[in-house]
């Protein structure tokens, strides 16, 4: 996310959703893994192998029957060396999320996630209730701030703009929680 790249995420128990992703984990484990080797070495050396064979001799339908190594353009994008903090303007307040996951607001700690742990994430107002959370220029959720509770952003919300972040976007407010139903115009990211 720091990087730009938007996560995308499936349901619980729906790995339909995902299936190219899904039959790429299951083609690894059986050749692979199954049964896994003796030794931490031997198995990498098992997907060494694999990716070998997969991405330069083995021939892909859905790429006309060419390698993956045979159709590669690298990205013009240069990955930087260490992605940067992300920063955010005047009108947040900025939090920076402790151990176990939460972050401290009017004195009380509120749980966000793990994941966010020793991360910055920024609140933007929508009123004097709730709050945008963001991560970077992603929304990741709301603060209800009289419970003192994060509130999920709809799926909606959560997966419109940009193919896979590839646009830098400045975050704007989210459309408050308790309307939702009604159509912004204004895209979170």
């Amino acid at each position: 996310m720091k990087l730009g790249i938007r996560p995308e995420r499936i349901q619980a128990g729906h790995p339909e959703q995902n299936g190219r992703h899904e039959r790429m984990h299951r083609t690894l484990k059986q050749e692979t893994a199954s049964p896994p080797a003796a030794t931490a070495r031997a198995q990498q050396r098992a997907f060494d192998r694999f990716r070998r064979d997969y991405n330069e001799l083995r021939p892909h339908e859905a790429l006309d029957m060419q390698t993956p190594a045979a159709m590669y353009v690298g990205s013009s994008r240069v990955y930087p060396g260490r992605a940067q903090e992300p920063e955010y303007d005047s009108a947040f307040k900025v939090r920076r999320v402790q151990q176990q996951g939460q972050f401290r607001w009017k004195s009380e700690r509120v749980f966000l996630g793990t994941v966010f742990e020793g991360e910055r994430v920024g609140l933007l107002p929508c009123d004097d209730r709730y709050y945008t959370i963001y991560f970077a220029q992603f929304p990741i959720a709301w603060l209800d701030s009289r419970e003192l509770k994060i509130v999920p952003l709809p799926k909606s919300q959560v997966s419109e703009g940009d193919e896979a972040g590839e646009e830098e976007v400045s975050p704007s407010p989210a459309p408050h929680p308790l309307n939702q139903n009604k159509v912004s115009g204004m895209s979170p990211v």
